[in-house]
């Protein structure tokens, strides 16, 4: 199944939903970073939050990054996705292996920590970017981003987001959903949900089971009327080209880029996001000195 989103909304307008099944995705960002399972469950969550925040943006060149510090041996964390929910991402330290949870789930909490940071960056086409910062909950992301959107944008939101490994390290189930009041909402509503949410399985146990997200959407606003008003594919794409990657050797500095020149060895620049390498000769370093000299 090729990877998509939804988003919808009640017919009340008291609930907007954005839900995003993404295991085609979450796949490959593991075979470009060679993640063992835990590092895969923790950059796919951190995936599927992104997805669905850029989405959410208003601005046709919007982005939203979402960066996770907790301290913790996986390190830190970062996705970026653009408006259409198209994403990529890396962690620090993809071969973590630690012991399984006592329930024998991967311990995420402790692989990215607890004592950090979540921030969010959202990038409109404004002056400046719009950057929140809170304090980590958890370390499980989806209880992060939920507290995020309450601290931050004063929305209360239900985040749940999951990565199924598979034993032979493969991604067989990834997803993950938002939920969230809008201004008026009784309390009626909120109890509601509240119910609906204590009785509902992990994202990964439904997908598993072959559920569609719309579906996965109908079980956890049951009682209520559900719209979806909008469904695309969205994919793992990194925009890396061999101009960006001159334009940030330009911006080093005269100094820094003929240290490197003068190394006299190629200079190999490998992309964060997709593990693309572009070779720079000390013909071309020169060209790009030259460049980086001129007013």
């Amino acid at each position: 199944m090729t990877d998509y989103l939804i988003r919808g909304m009640t017919k009340d307008g008291f609930v907007s939903v954005s839900a995003v099944e993404c295991t085609g995705l979450v796949e490959r960002a593991r075979q470009i970073h060679h993640t063992l399972p835990l590092a895969t469950a923790a950059l796919g969550r951190t995936l599927a939050a992104a997805s669905m925040m850029g989405d959410g943006l208003k601005s046709d060149n919007g982005s939203v990054t979402v960066q996770i510090r907790g301290g913790g041996p996986l390190g830190a964390i970062t996705a970026v996705a653009d408006h259409k929910g198209n994403v990529r991402g890396y962690l620090q330290n993809p071969a973590v292996d630690l012991p399984l949870r006592a329930d024998g789930k991967l311990d995420v909490g402790f692989g990215v920590g607890r004592q950090g940071l979540l921030t969010v960056i959202k990038d409109i086409g404004a002056r400046e970017p719009f950057s929140g910062k809170v304090a980590l909950r958890s370390g499980e992301i989806a209880e992060d981003i939920a507290g995020y959107y309450a601290e931050s944008e004063q929305t209360p939101t239900v985040c749940a987001l999951g990565v199924l490994v598979g034993r032979d390290q493969q991604v067989t189930a990834a997803g993950g959903y938002l939920v969230q009041l809008l201004p008026g909402a009784p309390d009626s509503l909120v109890d509601q949900l509240e119910k609906n949410f204590t009785s509902m399985p992990s994202v990964t146990s439904l997908l598993s089971q072959g559920k569609t997200m719309e579906e996965i959407m109908d079980q956890a606003l049951e009682g209520l009327l559900f719209h979806v008003l909008e469904k695309h594919p969205v994919a793992y794409e990194c925009h890396c080209s061999r101009q960006k990657v001159e334009q940030a050797l330009i911006s080093m500095g005269e100094k820094e880029l003929r240290e490197l020149r003068d190394s006299g060895e190629d200079a190999h620049i490998t992309c964060q996001f997709c593990d693309a390498e572009y070779v720079f000769s000390t013909e071309d370093l020169t060209a790009l000195l030259k460049q980086a000299k001129r007013p």
